[in-house]
């Protein structure tokens, strides 16, 4: 009889139980890895080291994932204090949606491409249009203005993501880009394009703070005449 020498297994570690939430986070990961384009339910299976199947336990679909990503990226999003006046109620929200989007990669993109559904991005959309109707906006008004507002900050912020991509590729940078664009600006035919090459430093400064508060401005100008209106 041969003798089979005892081999001492490893007793295999008990996986924990998946959950929704798990998964969500787990696709915020992802997509600060590799980005909207690229972010797949098998890429996310293969993170969370299931099988592809499993996932759709959880989330019946990618759509479902990514409205359920939206709402995980706005509960980083802190609420603006609500002692102040409706304008600065409404500045501090505007920046605080800016910074929180430009924390994850292409943030802006799936909130643009969600609908507004999940209870923490609700409770954001709920304090603007209690900040324009305190501004004395008529309900249609207030419902149009808060479509508008969003619309300004989600697409101010992926046109940053966007430049900023565009920026990380090989001898490229960001002052590169700009100049480039200045001087091609500046060398069109003066006739044709006058303002253009008269406004071309303008154009190309690198200013994202200064642009991106003067049209939060812009659009509290337009909110106080409506209201004046009402």
């Amino acid at each position: 009889m041969t003798l089979v020498p005892f081999r001492k297994t490893e007793r295999r570690r008990k996986r924990q139980p998946l959950d929704q939430a798990q998964v969500v986070r787990a696709a915020l990961a992802l997509l600060d890895e590799v980005g909207l384009d690229e972010l797949t339910m098998r890429r996310l299976a293969d993170r969370l080291d299931v099988k592809a199947a499993s996932l759709y336990r959880h989330v019946h679909n990618k759509d479902e994932l990514l409205a359920l990503l939206g709402d995980e990226i706005s509960a980083e999003i802190p609420f603006a204090t609500e002692t102040g006046s409706w304008q600065s109620q409404l500045t501090e929200m505007a920046w605080n949606v800016r910074r929180g989007l430009l924390a994850h990669r292409d943030a802006a993109r799936v909130l643009a491409n969600t609908p507004p559904v999940g209870p923490r991005r609700l409770k954001h959309i709920e304090q603007v249009l209690r900040a324009l109707r305190a501004a004395g906006l008529s309900d249609r008004d207030a419902a149009h203005a808060a479509y508008h507002l969003n619309n300004f900050v989600t697409e101010f912020v992926a046109d940053e993501a966007r430049f900023a991509a565009f920026a990380l590729r090989p001898g490229s940078s960001r002052r590169k880009l700009l100049a480039e664009a200045r001087r091609q600006f500046a060398s069109l035919p003066a006739h044709d394009y006058p303002t253009i090459v008269a406004l071309a430093d303008h154009l190309t400064a690198d200013t994202q703070d200064e642009l991106f508060q003067f049209g939060i401005d812009m659009c509290l100008r337009g909110l106080r005449s409506l209201a004046k209106r009402e």
